[in-house]
């Protein structure tokens, strides 16, 4: 919005455009007259105005009618009605169709000053609201995490506050929330945006392959060490390196981690010289490393040296408000590599979705999406193009919910079997199938007479 708003007045009264003009003038802003309605949506094909002030009764197009184009042309364009005392039923009227307030003439410029910065007041807030919704979705998109809830927006947060601050940190949270892209975010942007970005997984390898390939080897190092190879803490020189699942790292490599991450310096296998190397160190864990670290899984000194700032990771059932912007972003992703086009998800879908936990979160999701998208011969994607799990989820949850417990059900049949043989304990264990100490057990059990 402009630093001094602008204001279209609409009056056939040469008059009432000069009054209300110049009684604006005091408020700073930038004010324009026009004779008819006409003339004002010409004029708003070659500027914004943030309020119209319109007389209800025009020649040519009535006031109705140009609140009606504002509203098509300008959305967040306030206006208000001018109108005779005459005419109060009618402004009314106006105002249940969208026009902020109305003034009766004879106008009183200090009570339209007022309805003036209301007005004002509450244009200023809705485009400031629209310039932040675009400001995050562009931050959405460069750093390529999706998310508006209030979860997301705290990793938002975070992110802006220590991508500049260049220290090391620590992800956390289960397996296919978006830990990398986290740390892609906090790279891209930090200080060393223009240098490499490595990635490393350290689960499921051995405690050499992980040495080898963090830290490289010289020549003939062992057999099969034809050459040199720079490992990746040398490859990511000045960048960022990034160790996904640290938790599954082997306690002894962990000492040669916590070494560099003191020292600052690489020896490769085989080597005597160390090499120095300036990275930021950006961690991860689907595990909490806390915990290993009292069941001495987990060294606790490299602990205190990863984790100066965390960044735990919401599951996708707690921000479940993110669920249709994901839908959509994937059903765009894979719409278009299959070349089909996918409107959406049917409402039937959208509650399956909702009432689903996501044990894979947004990975997971991403691959239902994929899937129903590969699978559908519709515009909308449908029950029928989900997995057979997810399918029996469209049975309503207040029916789930009604079924009894097989205790429960076990509890009245014991019971009725009971007083069928009036507590006649062999009996009754004869007609259940079990012994009798079973029958006692379940009698001791269930609280029965």
């Amino acid at each position: 919005m402009p630093d001094r708003p602008r204001v279209a007045v609409v009056d056939d009264e040469a008059i009432v455009r000069r009054e209300v003009a110049r009684g604006l003038s005091k408020e700073d802003l930038v004010v324009e007259a026009f004779a008819d309605g006409e003339s004002l949506l010409e004029r708003m094909t070659e500027v914004t105005f943030d309020l119209v002030l319109c007389d209800l009764r025009l020649p040519g197009m009535n006031g109705f009618e140009v609140l009606k184009a504002v509203q098509q042309q300008e959305p967040v364009t306030e206006l208000i009605i001018i109108t005779g005392h005459g005419s109060v039923d009618a402004a009314i009227e106006a105002i249940q169709n969208g026009a902020f307030h109305f003034a009766t003439k004879p106008l009183k410029m200090a009570e339209l000053r007022l309805l003036v910065r209301r007005a004002l007041e509450k244009v200023i807030l809705v485009r400031e609201t629209e310039a932040l919704k675009m400001e995050l979705l562009s931050r959405t998109s460069s750093s390529g995490i999706i998310g508006h809830s209030k979860p997301m927006q705290r990793i938002f947060e975070l992110i802006d506050k220590v991508a500049p601050l260049d220290c090391n940190v620590l992800i956390q949270g289960e397996s296919g929330t978006g830990k990398e892209m986290v740390a892609r975010a906090l790279h891209d942007s930090g200080p060393r945006a223009d240098h490499p970005f490595v990635s490393f997984n350290c689960g499921g390898f051995t405690e050499e392959l992980i040495s080898n390939e963090l830290f490289g080897h010289e020549k003939e190092a062992f057999t099969g060490a034809t050459g040199t190879k720079i490992g990746l803490l040398e490859a990511a020189h000045r960048g960022s390196i990034f160790l996904d699942e640290i938790s599954e790292m082997p306690l002894t490599m962990q000492v040669k981690l916590l070494r560099f991450v003191e020292e600052r310096t690489v020896t490769r296998v085989g080597g005597v010289r160390p090499v120095p190397v300036d990275v930021r160190l950006i961690a991860a864990s689907n595990r909490d490393l806390k915990e290993m670290v009292h069941d001495r899984t987990f060294r606790e000194d490299l602990f205190y040296r990863i984790n100066v700032v965390v960044i735990d990771m919401p599951p996708l059932r707690k921000r479940l408000d993110d669920l249709p912007l994901l839908i959509g972003h994937f059903l765009k992703k894979y719409g278009h590599a299959f070349g089909k086009k996918i409107d959406g998800v049917s409402a039937e879908v959208l509650e399956v979705l909702f009432r689903y936990p996501f044990p894979g979160n947004v990975r997971e999701l991403e691959n239902i999406v994929e899937r129903a998208a590969a699978l559908t011969d519709d515009a909308q994607i449908g029950l029928a193009d989900l997995p057979s799990d997810l399918r029996e989820l469209s049975m309503s949850s207040v029916e789930r919910q009604s079924w009894p417990s097989l205790d429960e059900k076990t509890r009245e049949y014991v019971q009725q079997v009971l007083a069928l043989t009036e507590g006649r304990k062999g009996e009754a264990a004869d007609i259940l199938g079990v012994p009798r100490t079973t029958l006692w057990r379940m009698i001791k059990r269930f609280g029965l007479n």
